[in-house]
């Protein structure tokens, strides 16, 4: 006689879901979907229990996506099975989502789940040579409405390998800040605390703002960029809304925060009365030990004249390292020509000459003059030599090793011998890599 009964189910069933799942590991088998996905499907879409009494003995939970149904979840209790709970458990969940114009039900076992006779009972067929392909995202549905608030986004997973040349700095990076962040749970076996607060510093235009946004990238984590500028205009001032934004990112579960040009709001102090900013400067200081308390996010500030930085703002505690972002080298220069030199003629250019004429070049003056060359031979191909519809035209495919040169000898350097002396001193005094 069956002492069973299947009924839709209860919020008050969750504990009974617990205690499945429990059994299910207890038994050596891992789900394939994770304990958060099956209660948050109970909740939201198709579940069913069986019970005998007020005891939760099995369930199924299903999930529909267009046409296309998903069981997520079916177990009973070991003193259950072989007796038909399965099999009318997968009924009605099916009963349940059929309505929602499925034509397809499907579900996912793990290889070591060997009780496969619920579906084989239902009329499932086992499909073989497939693989299971399973990628985690890191921002949750419910971040993405304050991510948007606080205007950061999720930014292009190759931005990483995007960064051309600058290997030295990227190694650094990633063996400093991205392992004990990416592998958070190895590096404590090891004793390490992950970073949670770090300064770039280095002359304009040598890649600060890329190197922040590549790690946001490198880890996954939403971007979020605190502009100051903007929150000086807040009713409660720039000290109040910074504290304000800070408060709102702690809601974050994982984010890289960036401040640029970090000395406009934490220059040294001085002056008596003190200035406006001071109070600002003091309000940065009480918020990052607090925002180091929170794991799974990561401070990075950018300054081109770190000199001066107030010098409470860089002691040990506030910020783990102090890290120089310099000049590109001779093989990160010329992994920035051979990536803006046009495909079609990059064979015929001399890049190893673009690479010695451009020592001293930031990565911002190496762009601009690629981009002057490139305008000046169109305009050159169109204009003097006539040949608008370009090869059809018998006309060159691109600029030559000479508008480069050209663009070179015409490119202004953001960075001077006297700019670059200073930064190589602070290097010594004020680098903490």
């Amino acid at each position: 006689m069956t002492t069973w009964r299947i009924r839709d189910f209860h919020s008050s069933d969750l504990d009974g879901i617990l205690h499945l799942w429990e059994s299910l590991k207890a038994d050596n088998v891992e789900p394939v979907y994770a304990l958060s996905e099956v209660l948050a499907s109970c909740q939201k879409d198709h579940a069913v229990v069986a019970v005998q009494g007020e005891q939760v003995v099995g369930a199924a939970v299903g999930r529909a996506a267009h046409d296309q149904g998903w069981i997520v979840f079916l177990a009973t209790l070991t003193e259950f099975r072989g007796r038909g709970i399965g099999t009318s458990l997968l009924a009605a969940v099916e009963n349940r989502m059929t309505p929602h114009g499925l034509n397809k039900l499907s579900a996912l076992m793990p290889e070591t789940e060997t009780r496969v006779e619920a579906f084989l009972g239902r009329g499932f067929v086992v499909k073989k040579n497939l693989r299971y392909f399973e990628r985690t995202i890191p921002v949750q549905r419910q971040e993405l409405e304050p991510l948007s608030q606080l205007g950061g986004r999720l930014l292009a997973r190759d931005l990483w390998e995007n960064v051309a040349g600058m290997r030295r700095e990227k190694e650094l990076l990633e063996r400093r800040l991205v392992l004990p962040l990416a592998e958070a749970d190895l590096a404590d076996e090891f004793g390490v605390v992950p970073p949670r607060a770090v300064v770039l510093f280095g002359p304009p235009g040598t890649g600060k703002t890329t190197f922040a946004k590549a790690i946001a990238s490198r880890l996954e984590w939403p971007f979020v960029e605190v502009f100051p500028s903007r929150l000086a205009s807040d009713p409660k001032g720039l000290a109040g809304a910074l504290r304000e934004t800070f408060l709102e990112i702690a809601e974050l579960e994982h984010a890289v925060v960036f401040i640029d040009e970090v000395e406009e709001i934490a220059s040294q102090r001085a002056g008596d009365p003190p200035s406006p900013l001071q109070g600002v400067t003091n309000e940065l200081l009480k918020i990052i030990p607090a925002f180091r308390e929170q794991p799974g996010r990561l401070l990075v500030c950018a300054t081109n004249f770190i000199r001066a930085l107030d010098t409470a703002f860089l002691r040990h505690g506030r910020f783990d390292y102090v890290i120089p972002i310099g000049l590109p080298d001779a093989e990160a220069r010329q992994a920035m020509w051979e990536r803006f030199i046009p495909s079609a003629v990059v064979d015929s250019v001399d890049v190893s000459l673009l690479v010695d004429r451009t020592e001293g070049f930031s990565p911002a003056d190496i762009e601009f003059a690629a981009r002057s060359a490139s305008q000046r031979a169109l305009e050159k191909a169109v204009y003097d030599d006539g040949i608008a519809g370009g090869a059809a035209n018998g006309g060159r495919k691109g600029p030559a090793t000479e508008d480069y040169l050209d663009a070179i000898g015409d490119t202004r350097t953001t960075v001077s011998k006297e700019v670059h002396q200073d930064f190589l001193e602070d290097i010594d005094v004020l680098g903490r890599v």
